[in-house]
């Protein structure tokens, strides 16, 4: 029973993108050209200046659909969305001054023109976007565009999904019910069915339409998995599965023909050949950048933390990155003058305190009212101005702008996935950083590591780069 509410979603979403670049040039007309009496650079008429512009938009919906602005994994993701929209609307402005040029043809009457209208296409597909979201939440409230989903497992996969699609109103998915006795209770007191048999969940749900199977536990018979996919197949069920293996595949994956045989190739990170030339080049302009102007600010933190209890004004401590290379990280001192340098246990025994060891440990290596801290270094480490010094590793080469976290050897060595997290170099800030760090546990900061080097991309790390600034600035200070 296919559901067809995000084929709708996505028919809307192109018109209102249309509207919006049409309003958003003639809105840019008539600013420039009605309200404003300075001569122009081309006597062009309205209704030339429009009928141009429209039989050039389907070129600019073909630029939107080669970003994957109509992709549910783009359109669910703001800023993701927000980042392909500018690209989207760069690109359509270049398209239409590049057309004018090639055909000899004046479409602009003035240049301002093309500066508001590259802004307010930005800008009001970006509104009627926001618009849109809302509006197709408010009606999944009305149980409108709701995807149907039947979970098959009853595995931990199973209770997590069931604990992320729980709130309907906002995902657009409603789980049905559950094939399989949970041993892992989910955390939604939201009630769902349980079934002994694929066959007795089918028998009881064929009165209700069923949109999505998503399989969390391969059988081990043949027959039963191919059950499953083939009713999916026969009724036009969309069939999802998660692979035993969930680490091997969020990784690179290429599928090809090896010797007859269709194989699928798991590389070990997506950062390779050119991408890693690219990823370096950024590290050393944009932080070259971001260092020359933290300079001053640093120096005065400097000032400020010598003022303050006449201690060191920063320290040095030994990291782990790209194919265990150990590198020495620079950061400013945040601990008291006493507990520098120390590793916590140390540091809690010496001032008496040892029953801190293990609440700091079992809360993801952090207290929140961390007795170490100086005065100063509670401030720093809340807006992460103790990171700065590290400016000079980007630049160094040490480690990059974006990456896995870079740690001490013996933290890292918790982590069975080590030596594919050091398949890259360790990074100033990361997913971890940017996924409210504080409520997740070492080993999951360590998955967001995996998945990071599994799945790098040059707009990825540009998404990371900007949510950490966010964070930092609105949010909390990172720690990792």
């Amino acid at each position: 029973m296919k559901n067809n509410a995000s084929l709708i979603f996505n028919v809307c979403l192109i018109i209102g993108d249309a509207l919006a670049i049409t309003v958003a040039f003639t809105v840019a007309y008539i600013l420039r050209v009605t309200l404003n009496h300075r001569p122009l650079s081309a006597n062009v008429h309205a209704h030339t200046y429009l009928a141009i512009l429209v039989s050039l938009l389907p070129f600019w919906i073909l630029i939107f659909v080669l970003l994957g602005l109509y992709n549910v994994r783009v359109y669910d993701k703001r800023f993701s969305e927000l980042g392909r929209l500018l690209v989207g609307a760069f690109i359509g402005i270049l398209f239409i001054i590049s057309f004018s040029y090639f055909t000899n043809t004046a479409i602009f009457p003035a240049r301002l023109v093309t500066v508001y209208g590259f802004a307010l296409a930005f800008f009001f597909a970006l509104a009627f976007r926001t618009i849109a979201r809302g509006l197709r939440r408010a009606l999944f409230s009305y149980g409108v565009g709701i995807n149907n989903v039947l979970i098959v497992g009853d595995t931990k996969t199973t209770s997590r999904l069931i604990d992320a699609l729980s709130n309907s109103n906002i995902t657009g998915y409603l789980v049905l019910g559950i094939v399989g006795r949970l041993k892992h209770s989910p955390h939604t007191t939201k009630s769902f069915r349980q079934y002994d048999s694929f066959e007795q969940a089918i028998e009881d749900l064929k009165n209700q339409q069923l949109h999505t199977i998503i399989q969390t536990e391969l059988y081990a018979s043949g027959e039963r998995n191919d059950e499953i996919l083939t009713y999916a197949q026969e009724n036009h069920i969309a069939y999802r599965f998660v692979p035993g293996n969930s680490e091997l595949f969020v990784g690179n994956l290429e599928v090809d023909l090896f010797h007859a045989v269709p194989i699928i190739a798991v590389h070990q990170t997506a950062l390779i050949g050119w991408g890693r030339v690219v990823k370096r080049l950024t590290d050393l302009l944009l932080g070259g950048l971001l260092l020359i102007i933290a300079l001053p600010f640093m120096f005065i933190i400097a000032v400020i933390i010598k003022l303050s209890d006449g201690g060191p004004v920063a320290f040095t401590q030994k990291r782990l990155s790209r194919f265990d290379t150990v590198v020495r990280v620079h950061k400013f001192r945040t601990h008291k003058p006493a507990y520098s340098g120390l590793e916590p246990e140390e540091a809690f025994r010496k001032m008496n305190s040892p029953e801190l060891i293990r609440q700091y440990r079992d809360n993801g290596d952090h207290l929140p009212d961390d007795p170490r801290l100086s005065l100063i270094g509670g401030f720093l480490r809340r807006y992460s101005l103790d990171e700065l010094p590290q400016l000079f590793n980007v630049v160094r080469g040490d480690i990059s702008l974006v990456g896995p976290r870079a740690l001490v050897p013996y933290e890292l060595e918790k982590s069975k996935q080590k030596n594919l997290i050091l398949s890259v170099k360790s990074g100033l800030t990361g997913l971890a950083q940017i996924s409210g760090v504080s409520d997740l546990s070492f080993s999951e900061r360590r998955k967001l590591d995996l998945y990071y080097v599994q799945n790098w991309t040059f707009g990825g790390d540009l998404i990371i780069l900007a949510k950490t600034f966010w964070v930092v600035l609105f949010h909390q200070g990172t720690r990792g």
